[in-house]
């Protein structure tokens, strides 16, 4: 069987890529063949989540076998096929390619074909520019995110003698926690 993905993003207007699939590929070729159809490095996490009809994610695939509680099922993928957690039109994914700043494409299983098969994962449809791989930084308008830093020293005046702080002068914080009834709920 062939599967048929298309991948959507809520990042960029107009994106979208349709890979298709063999059905017994597994998921890491899945990942590099996304990967491939829009111009990623290989050399990032990524993960796939299983998604219910509301995209809520349900099961985790990931690139490389991670420490989990014993009692939670633990699925790498190139140790999973595709057709294990994918089988029926409609099936709704999450391809993680960002996981420190949660980002990701959305995929659905758009078409089963039978009695076919491929040799190779191909990108049939590519549309638009996929969004940048990695973010640097969470506000990326700020200079020192973008590596431009203009600090000046001379804004930190007020903190000057910050090396001689004294832990003495601080005085004891229990009458504080006494006055205001700290730690006695």
């Amino acid at each position: 069987m062939v599967f048929k993905f298309v991948l959507l993003s809520d990042e960029v207007d107009g994106f979208m890529r349709e890979i298709h699939i063999d059905s017994d590929a597994t998921f890491l070729e899945l990942n590099d063949a996304i990967l491939a159809s829009v111009g990623y490095a290989k050399d990032q996490m990524t993960t796939f989540l299983v998604c219910n009809d509301d995209w809520e994610a349900e099961q985790e695939i990931t690139l490389m076998e991670m420490d989990t509680a014993s009692d939670v099922d633990s699925y790498v993928m190139d140790r999973v096929r595709i057709e294990e957690f994918a089988s029926e039109e409609g099936q709704k994914l999450r391809f993680v390619f960002d996981i420190l700043n949660e980002r990701s494409f959305f995929m659905e299983l758009k078409e089963v074909v039978t009695r076919e098969s491929l040799p190779a994962p191909i990108c049939k449809k590519s549309k638009g520019q996929a969004p940048v791989q990695v973010l640097d930084g969470l506000f990326l308008d700020i200079p020192e995110v973008k590596g431009t830093s203009s600090f000046d020293e001379d804004e930190l005046g007020e903190f000057e003698g910050f090396d001689q702080y004294n832990e003495d002068e601080m005085g004891d914080f229990t009458s504080f926690d006494d006055e205001f009834g700290g730690g006695n709920m």
